[in-house]
């Protein structure tokens, strides 16, 4: 059998393949109103496609777990009840498709309140739904970006305990994964790495006391999580700085740690907490630094970044680089892109009834 169409456990929970459907935001809720931050028809018909497609684990995009912690004002989030009943319509769904529902439970810090990415991304203001952003320095994510309101130390706790309600609604909502955004230069991320991270208290300035954040949210969501249900975290393992910022070795480090914590698989990403940096993006260029925590350390790694082809795909598998692969844009230009590869390697997927004409 193909490595890329084994089933993968983690826990209790069986993943059916290791074709797996990266967070990706969809800018597409309702920005004020009884419908703000809830799933509606778009993203329905969005995650359902990929599931009919076969994908294995689909991590549902970045939701915030409070209002404030949206990347713009057209995020998902799940702060609410409402929110809750939306999400169980995708998550069964997903399941009867054989697919196992996840989330990315996110804070945006402060990369918070800007416009949709097709609209330029810039931040706004209260006129156009928008709000002051946090983080844990008064240090602006770039120029033109407001300088964020530094959070106290009881600022902090309240919003771990926003991830722990968020983890709560999450199971509510029928989801069998969570993952916790420590990446991309948002709230968690911004902790962690000492570009953004200039707090002299126990939340600042050593590496222990830069992961502070991250682990008690881990502790926290762990803590109302299901022990049969696994949880991950989702990492930038480098800033891409030459000095002065998150690095590989960190990232390795981490690593041991979250598994300490409870933390199942480590979703391996990179970069997004430095403005214009230059990333030599390529195939599979993130690929190494998954297979980096791999190597040196227990904890399972799923890799992403520019991967895009079957036979690639595969590669990673057989190599020993990731346990599983993450597609992202592929995924949105071919929602079937795991029967395709099932296909073409010889592996077995799930195909709906309807659909059975194109085996």
């Amino acid at each position: 059998m193909s490595a890329l169409f084994e089933p993968f456990t983690l826990r209790e929970v069986t993943i059916p393949n290791r074709v797996w459907m990266a967070p990706m935001c969809q800018y597409s809720a309702e920005p004020e109103g009884p419908g703000t931050g809830t799933p509606n028809d778009w993203h329905f018909t969005h995650y359902a496609a990929r599931a009919a497609g076969g994908t294995g684990l689909i991590l549902v995009e970045a939701t915030a777990v409070s209002p404030e912690g949206r990347i713009s004002p057209y995020d998902l989030g799940i702060w609410n009840d409402t929110q809750v009943e939306a999400f169980r319509r995708i998550t069964g769904f997903l399941r009867g498709q054989g697919t196992v529902p996840g989330i990315q439970l996110a804070h945006s810090g402060r990369k918070a309140s800007t416009e949709r990415p097709w609209k330029g991304g810039a931040p706004v203001g209260p006129e156009e739904h928008g709000w002051q952003p946090v983080a844990p320095s008064a240090v602006p994510f770039d120029e033109g970006h407001p300088v964020p309101t530094e959070l106290s130390t009881e600022d902090i706790r309240a919003v771990v305990r926003q991830f722990t309600d968020a983890a709560r609604r999450a199971l509510a909502a029928g989801f069998e994964v969570v993952e916790i955004h420590g990446a991309h230069g948002y709230l968690i991320h911004e902790f962690l790495s000492p570009h953004s991270n200039h707090r002299t208290d126990a939340y600042g300035g050593s590496y222990e006391n830069r992961v502070r954040f991250a682990l008690e949210v881990v502790d926290a969501v762990r803590a109302v999580w299901p022990q049969d249900k696994p949880l991950f975290f989702r990492v930038s393992a480098t800033d891409w700085l030459e000095e002065g910022g998150w690095t590989a070795d960190d990232t390795v480090r981490l690593a041991a740690d979250l598994h300490a914590h409870g933390v199942d698989l480590l979703d391996v990403s990179t970069g997004g907490n430095a403005a214009r940096v230059d990333i030599p993006t390529g195939p599979g260029y993130q690929v190494p630094f998954a297979a980096r925590v791999k190597a040196e350390t227990p904890m399972p790694v799923a890799a992403v970044g520019l991967i895009t082809e079957a036979g690639q795909a595969e590669k990673i598998l057989v190599g020993g680089e990731a346990d599983a692969v993450l597609l992202g844009r592929e995924l949105l230009r071919n929602p079937s892109w795991a029967r395709h590869a099932a296909r073409e390697l010889g592996g077995e997927v799930h195909v709906p009834d309807q659909y059975h004409r194109s085996v």
